[in-house]
This record gives C-alpha cells, sequence and structure tokens, in this order.
C-alpha cells in the first residue's frame, strides 16, 4: 500500500516546483524529500521525475501520480477532518424508552431538531427489556427505562420521577373499592404491574389484578384511555401518558393519597465513548423531565 507521507511529499514538490521550498513547507530536510520521492519510484517499479540539476520535470508516471495522488489526499484530509469534529447537535442519535415518556419528550425533543436541522432523531417506544437489549446490542445509542437495567453491558443514571394515576371516567370523584370492582379493569401491557403498585398502596381489599373485572386491552399508549372516556373502566398509567391524551374532559386522573411513583433511568452502553451530540440530547432529555 501507498505511503501517504511520500505521496504528499511528492505532490507539494510538483506544486512547488522546488526542493527547498518543499521541505520548508513539509517541515523537512531537502534530502528527506528527495528520499520520499525515491521509495514511491521503487515501490512503483517506474521513474516519476526527470531530474536536470536543481530542477526536475514529470514523467508521464509522475503526472498521473501527481493528478490522482491529489485526489486522495484530499479525500484523507476530509476524513480525518470529518473524524475530529464532534458538533454537538449534528448527526443522527438512537433513542429508545417506553411509550409514556415517549410521548412526554418526543414533541419537545422534535423542537430541539427544528432548531438544529442537522441533527437527526431517531426514536423508537420499546418496553423496558427491548430498551436494555437495544442498547447492550448497541443498536440504541441511550435509552430511557422505568426499572434498573440486568443487563451488565448497561449502566444507568436516575434522572427523573414519573407519578402512577388511577384513571377513571370522568365524573368519578373519590373512588371507592367497591366502584373500581363496579367499573372493572382497562389493561395494557404494563397494567397489572402499575396496578400492584398503585392500587396495593391504597386499597387494603387489593391483592392481584384478577380480583377485577378486566373490560379491555390496548398495547397502544396513546389509546389506553380511549375505552375510559368512554365509561368502560378504568386504568392505572404513568402521568405523562394521562397528559397527553386529547380528551382530558371525559377524564378524571386521581392522585391517591399514598403517591407511588416509577423511576425513570437514563441508560447508555458501559464504557461506551459517544458522540457530544449524545451528550447534548442527554441534557435536553434531563432539563424536559425535571421541568
Amino acid at each position: 500500500m501507498m505511503n501517504p507521507i511520500w505521496l504528499r511529499s511528492f505532490c507539494t514538490l510538483v506544486e512547488l516546483g522546488h526542493f527547498t521550498r518543499t521541505a520548508e513547507r513539509l517541515h523537512m530536510t531537502q534530502s528527506g524529500v528527495s528520499q520520499h520521492v525515491r521509495k514511491l519510484e521503487e515501490q512503483l517499479d517506474t521513474q516519476l521525475l526527470l531530474r536536470e540539476g536543481k530542477k526536475f520535470s514529470l514523467t508521464h508516471a509522475g503526472r498521473q501520480l501527481y493528478q490522482q495522488g491529489q485526489t486522495i489526499l484530499q479525500s484523507l484530509a476530509k476524513l480525518e477532518q470529518g473524524i475530529k469534529q464532534d458538533p454537538p447537535f449534528a448527526g443522527e442519535v438512537r433513542l429508545m424508552s417506553p411509550g409514556s415518556v415517549g410521548l412526554k419528550l418526543y414533541g419537545e425533543l422534535l423542537e430541539l431538531q427544528c432548531a438544529h436541522p442537522e441533527l437527526s432523531l431517531d426514536y423508537r417506544f420499546a418496553s423496558n427489556a427491548g430498551v436494555e437489549s437495544a442498547i447492550a446490542a448497541m443498536e440504541a445509542d441511550i435509552g430511557l427505562m422505568t426499572r434498573q437495567p440486568e443487563l451488565s453491558e448497561v449502566q444507568a443514571e436516575a434522572i427523573a420521577e414519573e407519578p402512577l394515576l388511577l384513571v377513571t371516567p370522568a365524573g368519578h370523584e373519590a373512588v371507592s373499592w367497591e366502584e373500581l370492582l363496579q367499573l372493572g379493569f382497562i389493561d395494557h401491557p404494563d397494567g397489572a404491574h402499575h396496578a400492584k403498585l398503585l392500587l396495593g398502596a391504597n386499597y387494603p381489599e387489593f391483592e392481584h389484578c384478577d380480583q377485577l373485572p378486566n373490560r379491555g386491552f390496548s398495547n397502544q399508549i396513546g389509546l389506553i384511555l380511549e375505552p375510559v372516556s368512554r365509561g368502560l373502566g378504568f386504568s392505572v398509567l404513568p402521568a405523562y401518558a394521562v397528559e397527553a391524551f386529547a380528551r382530558q374532559d371525559k377524564i378524571t386522573a386521581h392522585r391517591l393519597p399514598v403517591a407511588v411513583s416509577e423511576t425513570i433511568y437514563l441508560c447508555r452502553r458501559r464504557q461506551a465513548v459517544l458522540p457530544r451530540r449524545v451528550d447534548s440530547l442527554s441534557e435536553a432529555i434531563q432539563a424536559c423531565l425535571r421541568g
């Protein structure tokens, strides 16, 4: 493979037309420049320069090498510059999170992208397990989880708390256990877990979700409260999902006497060296959730 340092010496020599000026430009000796040219000729097994005292002219091979060598050196310089550059708001960031916190964040992060058009956001909703697996497999740069990661490859930092809310159709005020039984439960992928945390802390009668009549199920975070708004049952959801529901006049969100929250963890791959844009997005996420 051709040595790019030798090639740079040769192309600079052709550009300046003088060994002394080339040596000064490259902070070398004249003999060093001559040696680089000689090594290129030996490697290519062809003469590149016709030497005439202190002057020289190019052979056909020398002209070819100069023309194509310039392109190679420019490409190498561009590559080096691109790698060294690490702008805080340019390039792609791959982010994953559960749906509720995603409903809170996505619009805010799109505003950030609007302010920095060179920033590209790849945002995907997934379960805690899905987020963790993607980070471990380097399929996501960062992720948000509502539990501590279990995989050793993933590290986490607690950045916020998200309250769990009991949500009933509009018009229900203080909700008794008997009223919950009458309404029935609108389930979702984390329904049993959230119900156990919130109802278990506030209703002595609660033991497990099987006690509650099942009135429906949805795995779409934006639609879970649709049947609730139509009077078909109640649900337990994180606050961001409740706040994002469009028909607020059709539901009532209850903050029960014993408050229960889920911790939100910002996760990344352990010992990963990430570009500045990922740190910039992480800071924006924390500001949004803490605000």
